[in-house]
């Protein structure tokens, strides 16, 4: 088993590395189960991040940082679903392809969720921002409803997102290319 060892704010992981494509491995960074990454990374990023009402993640690796990081600040967060619940109504969507997906996906906000966030200040946060797609499709879906995106933040910034001067990231997790 092929590992990149990476460490993140103070704590030290062995990333497993899986190919995304003949030429292309990724390490995969997965923060659901990883409480002390995810506890430390968020505290850290909260130290680098502007001031915000709101986090905003979408569905579904992002929402433990995203948790921790109101937990441990405004307060406050929204997840954007990939699919519509019963509970939603009136939804406001967008579509997204990701590097991690196969296919295009949607992302949905109910109405309560769009009230809630129109005019407020968001910070919009993901584990790993590495073409962009999602992170796009979320700000995209922020000017859709009137909200103002004040920041964007990461735990990781994959490949040539770690030259990016529009988002806030604590480590570049890099692309391994086969020969």
């Amino acid at each position: 088993m092929d590992t990149y060892t990476i460490n993140i704010a103070g704590v030290k992981r062995d990333l497993i590395k899986y190919p995304v494509s003949d030429k292309v491995d990724i390490a995969a960074f997965i923060m659901f189960g990883d409480v002390e990454v995810t506890e430390k990374a968020a505290a850290e990023l909260l130290k680098r991040c502007p001031e915000h009402d709101v986090i905003v993640s979408a569905e579904a690796k992002g929402i433990p940082l995203c948790y921790e990081m109101a937990r441990q600040g405004c307060r406050e967060y929204v997840i954007a679903r990939k699919s519509i619940k019963v509970y939603m109504r009136n939804c406001v969507e967008i579509s997204v392809n990701s590097i991690t997906t196969s296919e295009v996906q949607k992302l949905y906000l109910g109405d309560n969720d769009v009230q809630f966030l129109q005019n407020k200040r968001v910070l919009i946060v993901d584990d790993v921002i590495s073409t962009g797609e999602s992170l796009a499709a979320l700000e995209a879906l922020m000017q859709k409803i009137n909200a103002n995106v004040v920041g964007k933040a990461c735990v990781l910034a994959e490949g040539d997102a770690k030259n990016r001067d529009d988002i806030i990231f604590l480590e570049e997790l890099p692309l391994f290319v086969k020969e």
